[in-house]
């Protein structure tokens, strides 16, 4: 997994870089349409994630921003 929350909301983040931490409530789940994968931008740099990361996030207070493909959608990978 490459994202972990504490027991104060805060999430931490592994990438290229090293580990980011924001609070959940400072972040936005949105949808790449072109890789049907959720992302976090994180200093302007976007960072994958699981659905299941994705729902633990918002679980934590961070924003679902994320949309939901179907296969009729134009430019949808399903």
């Amino acid at each position: 997994m490459t994202v972990r929350i504490d027991d104060n909301q805060t999430c931490h983040f592994e990438t290229p870089n090293g580990t980011e931490q924001r609070p959940a409530s400072e972040l936005t789940i949105i949808t790449d349409p072109d890789k049907a994968m959720s992302i976090v931008e994180l200093n302007g740099d976007r960072v994958y994630i699981t659905e299941a990361e994705a729902d633990a996030l918002t679980v934590a207070g961070a924003v679902d921003g994320r949309k939901h493909l179907k296969a009729s959608d134009s430019g949808s990978a399903i």
